[in-house]
């Protein structure tokens, strides 16, 4: 059974095993970095230029965050990376151009902007000598747009009228980690910062650091890697907590979308979402009050959240009279809306596409 380890300490608090059982294995000594150097380098693509920058980059990642460096954990990284990026540290995105001028014709509908004010601030020089329309029409990659939305936001006065302060480009580097994600969990980023954590995140080193952190910086002991896989897309405990989603289904008899998210973003108390409501029938059956729910519910993106009463009562409620366990990870059934993706893709498209090239990596390594 393939395992992934991921024992970290803080930052980001100690992290166990993925795969496998759930009490903690005896950590490994720890290997020479380069031993696993040149282990990342047999497990890359032969095509991949600058192989041993990667594995070095990688190698840091992992052991500046105190990230065991198994063959597992290895093979999670690269397979992410090569799922994101195919190793691009900044990779192009087709259309991009279009992508960007729809983002800032959409926010200026949306504020009633006329066209000919937008044309006209496009036609303003930016830094580097260029108008806007021209940088605008040349980005090729995020990293490029980024930078052309910072000058704009900053030093156009209609560029602050339509985005605030609020860059529009939200993912970044070859493991298209989000930047917002980044900017929470910047304790411990062992390298200097050029300018700020989005321009981390657009190089390799920070790219891969932060979407090391992501993907194995919290404690979650799924069964199988694609788990740990669907909440690097989806977000961290997802898939868990669409499984508590659909034991609050069983148990409650409402049908739920199982999507991971058992809160609602900003949900009231009194207009819950959901989930909540479904929770809300089960008040009496469980013994909590609809105040205890919503407490639980607000751990739902902790480790914290499976020790809660309410999912431990949940759980036992639904496998009670005969029911035979229910599953404790699911992948979470979400669509995947981006203006950088043209066809219909879900969280377990993502998920399967990633554990397939994991699964070719753990072979590659003789696990």
């Amino acid at each position: 059974m393939d395992r992934i380890i991921a024992l970290r300490l803080a930052p980001f608090a100690l992290v166990a095993a993925l795969a496998g059982c759930v009490a903690p294995r005896t950590q490994a000594p720890p290997r020479r970095p380069a031993d696993v150097r040149a282990q990342i380098v047999r497990l890359m693509p032969a095509q991949v230029a600058d192989r041993e920058g990667w594995a070095a980059d990688i190698d840091a990642a992992l052991r500046t965050q105190e990230i065991e460096t198994t063959a597992a954990n290895l093979c999670a990284v690269l397979a992410v990376a090569e799922q994101e990026s195919t190793f691009r540290a900044d990779p192009p995105v087709p259309g991009l151009p279009k992508i960007a001028r729809a983002e800032i014709d959409r926010r200026a509908a949306s504020l009633h902007v006329p066209d000919f004010l937008v044309d006209a601030a496009l036609r303003i020089d930016s830094p580097d000598g260029r108008s806007y329309r021209e940088r605008l029409a040349s980005v090729r990659t995020e990293k490029d747009m980024s930078a052309m939305f910072e000058d704009f936001i900053g030093m156009v006065p209609l560029g602050q009228r339509l985005f605030g302060r609020l860059n529009p480009v939200h993912t970044a580097g070859p493991m298209q980690v989000s930047i917002a994600f980044a900017e929470a969990h910047a304790k411990g980023y062992p390298y200097p910062i050029d300018g700020s954590i989005r321009h981390e995140v657009f190089s390799r080193r920070g790219g891969l650091w932060f979407g090391a952190a992501h993907l194995l910086g919290y404690r979650a002991p799924y069964p199988k890697a694609i788990y740990r896989f669907a909440d690097f897309n989806a977000g961290w405990y997802a898939s868990r907590n669409a499984a508590f989603q659909n034991a609050a289904s069983v148990a409650s008899g409402v049908p739920l979308a199982l999507d991971g998210d058992v809160l609602r973003p900003d949900a009231s108390f009194d207009d819950p979402g959901q989930t909540e409501r479904a929770l809300r029938t089960l008040a009496r059956r469980i013994d909590l009050d609809e105040r205890d729910i919503r407490r639980a519910l607000e751990r739902g993106e902790s480790e914290a959240f499976e020790r809660s009463s309410l999912y431990e009562r949940v759980f036992e409620l639904a496998e009670r009279g005969g029911h035979e366990p229910l599953p404790r990870a699911l992948v979470p059934g979400i669509a995947l809306h981006s203006p950088k993706i043209t066809r219909q893709l879900t969280t377990a498209w993502f998920a399967s596409r990633v554990d397939e090239r994991y699964q070719r990596c753990l072979k590659r390594a003789g696990g």
